[in-house]
């Protein structure tokens, strides 16, 4: 499954900073066992994430702090759990609405099932760390690694 090599690439590679070109990564991953069509939709999920975050938006869109309605599309990916989480990530901080778009994005790229919570918060942290935004991802990575949702009172 494409997800299971996004999450092999985050703990391997990517959060202990090291770069193997796409050729290597693609050996090393068919060696693992993954499926070489999952690998490249991995790779295309990667780089519709850099395409996102290389492309200019206002300043004042990350700022915005306008509710978000979900389409009919996404509330069918999307569960309530995972909207929640969002949103809570959003009013405390972690992610701006720009960083929350690029989640969205990404969690519509994977399949047109629905997600659980577990994969988005690894598509938080993964959207994160591909900001550079290390102190928040970390703060992702404990409540991936906790039973625990926050919840918003």
């Amino acid at each position: 499954m494409m997800f299971d090599i996004l999450v092999y690439l985050f703990e391997n590679y990517f959060e202990a900073d090291l770069h193997p070109d796409q050729p290597t990564l693609e050996q090393e991953l068919s060696a693992a066992g993954f499926d070489t069509t999952e690998i490249s939709r991995a790779f295309d999920w990667l780089n519709g994430l850099e395409t996102l975050s290389s492309s200019p938006y206002p300043e004042s869109l990350a700022l915005s702090k306008s509710t978000r309605i979900y389409s009919e599309a996404e509330l069918k990916v999307i569960n309530t759990e995972s909207r929640g989480f969002l949103t809570f990530l959003e009013a405390s901080g972690i992610l701006n609405a720009v960083q929350r778009e690029w989640v969205i994005d990404r969690v519509l790229a994977l399949s047109d099932r629905e997600v659980s919570v577990n994969q988005v918060k690894w598509i938080v942290l993964i959207v994160l760390w591909s900001r550079g935004e290390a102190d928040d991802y970390l703060f992702i990575e404990d409540l991936l690694f906790s039973d625990n949702t926050p919840q918003m009172h």
